[in-house]
């Protein structure tokens, strides 16, 4: 592949992300001017209801949609490399329950305790998040190994089992509470929503989007020597049980913080890496910021439907990802089955 094609991949979703940047501050319950939206971005807007819909309202929370969307996308490409398996991401492997479930408990527990409010649930729940991720990817990860040698279709199995498990001991944690007015909160995690975004609750996804993107392509090579099989790998020098270790932590992390800040959105990082690897090819260098564009634009978009199609009725962008990534899934698996190549 050139690199001007390359080129002109990211140049295209760049514009259509911007696009959709735009549309998602003019449109919703409330209808706003194309030009009054820029007139907002731009500073050159006074004070008016237009400027504080768009700038306080609608800004962060489509900010939130793009980092929470280009995080799970580029997890979702790395955590098929790591096990070779195409069906592969945070929602099917179970990460992005676990994450919820360690949400969740710290909502229920700690709320109880009088430890999370304010400031300090921007630490205590992507905190309780990531404990809860790195859980369910040891649980799937010792499931898929034992009795023999891990598959990917062990590993998608084990990541199905654990999630079920989690959703249960969620539900339970929160009937035992006893607190009635929890289930909505937590109903937000397992169904995944954007209508908590604000302003500060942007900047620890922010960053952590950042550094993780930042990392991960700097260990492009290695995550395409896995590409060539495991015995492949490691004749070429890497050590590929603690490299597979040491990004299934780091992809724990990411997966955690965006969960904490969106809810458990599935899908973005099955289909996404999926179109990238259409446009660009396999090879991460290139891969990882096609698919970042790529889950940006795909949850921005999302949730503009979400907040539209049935407006002033806002439906959890969790539940059309689930609706269109279902069927996607089920796409995928009958490829595999008539032996075309994923």
């Amino acid at each position: 592949m050139t690199r001007l094609r390359h080129a002109s991949v990211v140049a295209g979703l760049l514009v259509a992300l911007a696009a959709a940047v735009v549309a998602a501050l003019a449109l919703g319950s409330v209808r706003i001017p194309p030009g009054q939206v820029l007139d907002a971005l731009t500073g050159r807007a006074g004070p008016s209801p237009y400027r504080t819909i768009v700038l306080d309202v609608r800004l962060p929370r489509v900010l939130l949609g793009a980092v929470v969307g280009a995080g799970l996308a580029v997890v979702g490409a790395v955590l098929q490399a790591l096990v070779r398996n195409r069906l592969a991401d945070p929602f099917l492997l179970g990460i992005s329950s676990g994450a919820s479930a360690g949400a969740v408990f710290v909502l229920v527990l700690g709320g109880g305790a009088g430890l999370v409010g304010g400031v300090t649930t921007t630490v205590a729940l992507p905190a309780g998040a990531f404990a809860g991720a790195l859980l369910a990817l040891v649980l799937v990860y010792a499931l898929a190994r034992r009795g023999g040698t891990m598959t990917g279709a062990r590993l998608v199995l084990a990541g199905v089992a654990v999630s079920y498990i989690l959703s249960a001991l969620t539900t339970l944690l929160l009937v035992l509470a006893g607190r009635p007015e929890q289930f909505q909160e937590a109903l937000f995690w397992s169904l995944g929503g954007l209508g908590s975004a604000r302003w500060d609750s942007l900047a620890l996804p922010a960053a952590v989007l950042a550094l993780g993107i930042g990392a991960l392509l700097t260990l492009a090579r290695p995550l395409d020597l896995l590409l060539v099989g495991e015995e492949g790998a490691t004749v070429l020098g890497l050590d590929t049980a603690r490299f597979r270790a040491a990004v299934f932590v780091l992809a724990s992390l990411v997966t955690a913080v965006m969960v904490a800040a969106s809810g458990a959105v599935g899908f973005v990082g099955l289909m996404v890496p999926h179109a990238a690897r259409m446009a660009v090819g396999a090879p991460h260098r290139r891969l990882l910021p096609v698919a970042a564009l790529g889950g940006a634009l795909a949850l921005v978009l999302a949730d503009l439907a979400a907040r539209t199609v049935a407006a002033p009725q806002d439906i959890p962008v969790g539940v059309l990802t689930a609706l269109t990534g279902g069927p996607f899934f089920l796409w995928l698996m009958r490829r595999r089955a008539d032996g075309a190549p994923l």
